[in-house]
């Protein structure tokens, strides 16, 4: 970035083939080597558009990313209830306690006094409880109560003229994901439906959304994701900022997994998709989004390789 012009290739080459935490030790010498200057401020200063937030998004904490995300969410007019979403029903209650921690650090304000600000109804209560982190993470699965659960679920639900949705939140956003694993099972055997189909069918809106992807992400967070990227490139137009959320913050987590679970659910690979969405939009003369796409296109070839290479050591050392 010194001088005239910034090398965009070195730019991509060097921060996609780093993890996380060696792009913090760059962060780190790049301010020792330019006192005053952070490698934040210089991204922002010489990039623009999408490739300039993938820049800074790979260069940031993982925690403040998050955080990041949860405040352009409720920035300016109208919440972006499905950025919330996507992140909420995705992050533990440590996550969670993280970001909360961190939302306070940087805006001096509690994030569930601005959630209450800018949600309402029955989906601010849900979006509440997960952001207090209240989920139970307990492992053993009570098989009684799970079947207790999926009465009350389809007692609140189908066999009732409206519906309870205090029920439905209280036990999808406060039981064990392995808990509610067995809950999905009982239910189907006593309504013969999915709890997705019942939620869908009761429920419209914000917490449709929600509860949906709650049940989603309790059977299987990386096809919920990989659902999440393909509605980002399917359509008018390419939602670049939910490639970029979900390409860096899941990363060094289960992108592998995404990857995999896009194939089954499309029978085309994630790859070959994103070059033939973002080289459209490449056509278009938007010099930001070509570099966006070579960017996000090292970005997960190099993930990919550490993945299954984390993976091969994990299963030799077992």
């Amino acid at each position: 970035m010194k001088g005239l012009g910034t090398n965009e290739k070195t730019l991509i080459d060097v921060l996609t083939q780093r993890s996380s935490g060696q792009r913090q030790l760059i962060c780190k010498a790049y301010q020792e080597e330019a006192p005053g200057k952070t490698l934040v401020e210089d991204l922002e200063g010489d990039n623009h558009g999408h490739f300039e937030d993938l820049l800074v998004a790979l260069v940031t904490p993982p925690v403040i990313y998050d955080c990041q995300e949860v405040t352009k969410a409720m920035k300016g007019v109208g919440t972006k209830d499905s950025v919330l979403i996507e992140i909420f029903a995705t992050r533990s209650n440590k996550q969670m306690k993280e970001i909360s921690d961190a939302y306070l650090k940087q805006t001096e304000k509690k994030l569930t006094l601005d959630l209450k600000k800018e949600t309402s109804g029955e989906f601010a209560k849900a979006i509440l409880i997960l952001a207090e982190g209240k989920r139970d993470e307990n492992t053993q699965v009570d098989a009684a109560k799970a079947k207790e659960d999926a009465k009350t679920l389809y007692n609140a639900g189908e066999k009732k003229w409206g519906t309870d949705e205090s029920k439905f939140i209280d036990i999808l956003c406060q039981r064990s994901i392995p808990q509610l694993r067995q809950t999905l099972v009982e239910y189907k055997t006593i309504s013969g439906k999915s709890l997705q189909e019942s939620i869908e069918g009761e429920m419209s809106g914000d917490l449709e959304e929600l509860l949906v992807a709650i049940v989603k992400c309790v059977k299987n967070v990386p096809a919920y994701l990989a659902e999440r990227l393909h509605q980002g490139m399917k359509g008018g137009g390419t939602d670049e900022c939910t490639l970029n959320r979900i390409m860096v913050s899941r990363s060094e987590i289960d992108m592998l997994d995404i990857r995999a679970e896009f194939k089954k659910l499309y029978s085309y690979s994630l790859v070959s998709i994103l070059i033939v969405v973002l080289m459209v939009n490449c056509n278009k003369d938007q010099k930001s989004t070509c570099y966006n796409c070579d960017m996000l296109l090292s970005h997960l070839a190099v993930v990919t390789n550490r993945l299954k290479a984390r993976n091969k050591r994990e299963t030799t050392w077992r």
